[in-house]
């Protein structure tokens, strides 16, 4: 699912809105140059060959030329410490990190860790308050980015980064990966939801509780997906893949690839490698019995 526009427009906290506005002026400042350029561009085609053929070298020629070096100069200085002390502005949170949680960039999908819990490719904060991201990768360098929360930070095999995000109000903030890491790099999304503390409170009660079990597709899900996936409560810990203790607490599958229904869901179950070509979830071909066991049961995954 791509990004709408006013994802990339519009501020939604106290991290991205000195960098939305360094983002603005940033583009009118390149716009005026395209502009300039190209009515000199304009005005030099214009003349006419005698005019053309009349041109010669002269000091007050010259001058010009020192005076739009000393323009350019000045300006990208004064864009360089503009950048600086916003930088200098975002670089600490205005008060101490209510939370703190680590997210994992993994070819293609991403791990969130509340430490008494996991959850992948969804990451719920309450709004109001700074939330301190600690920033980790799996395989190859990534990027984490929410446009309307926070700028981007690099995420860099085997070096530990960080920044703070911040939500105004309650909603649902897009964020994905800018870094090319692959063939899925497009899809490598995650959503960020805001919520009233009390209503994040009692999200983070539910997903801290075990899943619900289901004796018959329980089984044909160990033997299928157990190696890969964790199920707390059960004997499913493989850490290849994302948890899917609270699946059905998601609004999407495959990091923001498809929305989270019955049908898409036994769509990515047995034809992952058509949807996302590449990523490590394999297509899984199982008789009509066991297949509707394990539909089953990742549905109840709540």
């Amino acid at each position: 699912m791509s990004m709408p526009l006013d994802y990339f427009t519009h501020a939604a906290g106290p991290a991205a809105k000195p960098v939305m506005m360094l983002d603005w002026v940033f583009t009118g400042i390149c716009a005026a140059v395209c502009v300039i350029v190209a009515a000199l561009l304009v005005a030099a085609l214009m003349r006419s060959r005698e005019q053309q053929a009349d041109f010669h070298y002269s000091p007050e020629a010259l001058r010009w030329v020192y005076i739009g070096a000393g323009i350019s100069g000045a300006v990208l200085l004064g864009m360089a410490v503009y950048m600086i002390l916003v930088f200098h502005q975002i670089l600490q949170p205005p008060q101490s990190p209510a939370l703190e949680i680590t997210v994992t960039g993994y070819q293609w999908w991403w791990r969130v860790d509340y430490g008494d819990f996991t959850t992948a490719n969804e990451i719920h904060i309450p709004t109001g308050v700074p939330v301190l991201v600690h920033v980790k990768s799996a395989d190859v360098i990534h990027t984490f980015w929410v446009p309307q929360l926070a700028g981007k930070s690099q995420i860099i095999p085997g070096i530990d980064n960080h920044q703070w995000i911040e939500a105004d109000k309650p909603g649902l903030y897009r964020g994905q990966c800018s870094q090319l890491c692959g063939v899925q790099h497009a899809h490598m999304a995650f959503d960020v939801v805001a919520q009233a503390p009390a209503d994040f409170k009692a999200w983070r009660a539910q997903q801290i509780s075990a899943a619900a079990r289901t004796a018959a597709g329980e089984k044909v899900f160990m033997r299928n997906c157990g190696g890969c996936h964790t199920i707390r409560g059960t004997a499913a810990a493989g850490k290849y893949a994302p948890d899917l203790t609270h699946l059905q607490s998601r609004r999407e599958l495959a990091a923001g690839t498809m929305e989270n229904t019955p049908q898409n869901l036994k769509e990515w179950v047995s034809r992952a490698q058509d949807l996302k070509p590449g990523s490590r979830m394999p297509n899984i071909s199982l008789p009509p019995q066991e297949e509707a066991q394990l539909l089953t049961y990742l549905e109840g995954l709540k």
